[in-house]
């Protein structure tokens, strides 16, 4: 007698096991592919030899120098590290496999920017020998530096979901990584005091550049972070522009799966 129940259904993974699982895949493939010694060395020996320089210079013991650096650094350095991250699925036809499993896009996206963001606190805590330095000499301001490293936590979760973003757009990686420094680079300037002069100069009663700097430039509110401000305006720029990066990006792989 033949049966009559139906085949089992394909078992979708619960969502959170679907992106650890994607998660490390990702990373797995940035150590497998040497990528991630090259980009945390290079990250670590630049950043730890500029604050050296600017500390024997100075003497002063405390990170805001580092801190301070970061935001011109960071808009070229991680888009590095998300340009391959859908650009390469897309150029090896890898994505439509990936669209075809049993996970929901979001979960992808989620899996893929928890890799990178795996990768960038790896940079950070390399330069965490520059804290015990300064404890050995001195009586650095503790709270000042969690606060600005929580600003810089803050600051690279916004720019991996930029170039993941950007990624997903292309399969050129080398145009992702392009168009996401572009974009980095001009929320960064947006902020510099030249620059609001000089857009404000064009229309004073406009006033452009105050505009761009209060309500769209990262600089305010990174700068908050360095200063020891952590205030709810900083979370939610940070936080809302995040999320919303993220939700488009899931949304554009929805289209594409579709």
């Amino acid at each position: 007698m033949t049966s009559t129940s139906a085949a089992p259904a394909t078992t979708r993974p619960g969502f959170l096991s679907a992106v650890f699982t994607i998660a490390a895949r990702e990373l797995g493939g940035y150590f497998d592919g040497k990528i991630a010694y090259v980009y945390t060395i290079a990250f670590v020996v630049l950043t730890n030899s500029v604050f050296m320089n600017e500390f024997f210079l100075t003497g002063t013991v405390d990170m805001t120098g580092f801190f301070d650096l970061m935001p011109m650094l960071l808009p070229v350095f991680l888009p590095a590290i998300t340009m391959r991250l859908w650009a390469e699925e897309r150029k090896q036809r890898t994505i439509e496999m990936l669209l075809t499993m049993p996970i929901r896009p979001i979960q992808a996206v989620l899996g893929k920017y928890l890799a990178a963001m795996a990768l960038y606190g790896i940079f950070l805590l390399g330069s965490l020998p520059i804290v015990f330095m300064l404890l050995s000499l001195g009586q650095p301001d503790l709270g000042l530096i969690a606060s600005g490293y929580l600003g810089l936590l803050f600051f690279g979760s916004m720019f991996l979901a930029l170039g993941m973003l950007v990624s997903s757009l292309t399969s050129d990686q080398i145009v992702a990584y392009v168009l996401a420094s572009a974009v980095g680079v001009l929320l960064v300037v947006l902020g510099w005091d030249r620059a609001v002069s000089v857009l404000d100069g064009l229309d004073p009663g406009l006033a452009l550049g105050t505009f761009l700097y209060e309500r769209v430039s990262v600089m305010p509110h990174i700068e908050a972070f360095v200063r020891g401000v952590v205030g709810l305006p900083g979370v939610l720029y940070f936080g809302g522009m995040t999320t919303v990066l993220l939700w488009i990006d899931a949304v554009i792989l929805e289209r594409h799966r579709a």
